[in-house]
């Protein structure tokens, strides 16, 4: 089973995804963490381009990046750990390249970009207040990263409700509201897997 964990830069999907794995560890499931960009060759390069560390390219490259960081995930990592019989819980997924790099038409051909690669069969979004997912990134002291502008954030949590409303009918997704305790959302995540589960 693939779950999936998305929302804005500072909505708790890191943390989350910990909890979740750990949760589900000690009911004895076998888990496989992971996060995108993915921790192969091409999602070191986008890491190094959303911190700086490399210059960004343009919106184009930067969606055939994610896409092709993307499929090399699901082959180096993904469906390995899904073959294992592991329960693979992703840090974003192509719900970020929808929210995030597109809209209208651009969104279109994202989709069709992304047209291979596995569809979850659990989504969870973690709806945050832009203003609150930056005062949490500014706690936590995370350097400012390429999409960080509060008006881009803004931008992509209506995106997020828009990929949503267009997916929700073949997908399924649960929006939860990020902005309460950890410990609520992280029980009120688990409550919407273990019900997939089964």
């Amino acid at each position: 089973m693939l779950i999936v964990l998305e929302g804005i830069d500072g909505a708790g999907t890191t943390t989350q995804t910990a909890r979740l794995g750990q949760a589900l560890a000690l009911r004895g499931h076998r888990v496989h963490t992971t996060r995108e960009p993915s921790v192969g060759p091409v999602g070191r390069l986008l890491r190094a381009m959303l911190c700086g560390a490399e210059p960004a390219s343009d919106a184009t490259t930067m969606a055939l990046l994610f896409a092709a960081d993307r499929a090399d995930h699901l082959f180096r990592e993904v469906e390995p750990a899904l073959a294992r019989g592991e329960i693979v819980i992703s840090d974003r997924w192509y719900h970020s390249s929808l929210a995030y790099q597109g809209d209208g038409e651009e969104r279109a051909w994202i989709r069709v970009l992304n047209g291979r690669a596995r569809r979850p069969d659990l989504t969870i979004l973690l709806e945050v207040d832009p203003e609150i997912a930056a005062r949490r990134r500014a706690a936590d002291r995370r350097p400012e990263e390429l999409y960080d502008a509060i008006e881009t954030q803004v931008r992509i949590a209506r995106g997020y409700r828009e990929v949503v409303a267009e997916l929700s009918a073949t997908e399924r997704i649960v929006t939860l509201d990020g902005a309460k305790d950890l410990d609520s959302v992280a029980a009120e995540i688990l409550g919407h897997v273990l019900e997939v589960l089964g």
